[in-house]
């Protein structure tokens, strides 16, 4: 795989589970937590959108409807 360029999510805390976002060739958007960063999760852009804007706003809970 080519190098990729992991960022570091401006909402992890220091010294916390983090999470890592990178773009993929592909155009896919790459995700990892820091705890398990052999596990990757891959997405697109238009995909994670609605979830990064609940979870900015607030409205993301364990129990809202999928």
């Amino acid at each position: 795989m080519a190098h990729l360029n992991w960022q570091k999510s401006s909402y992890s805390e220091e010294a916390s589970s983090c999470v890592f976002l990178a773009a993929a060739p592909t155009g896919a958007v790459l995700l990892r937590e820091s705890d398990v960063p052999d596990v990757i999760l891959a997405t697109s852009p238009a995909r994670l959108r609605p979830l990064i804007t609940r979870i900015k706003s607030g409205t993301l809970s364990a129990s809202a409807p999928r």
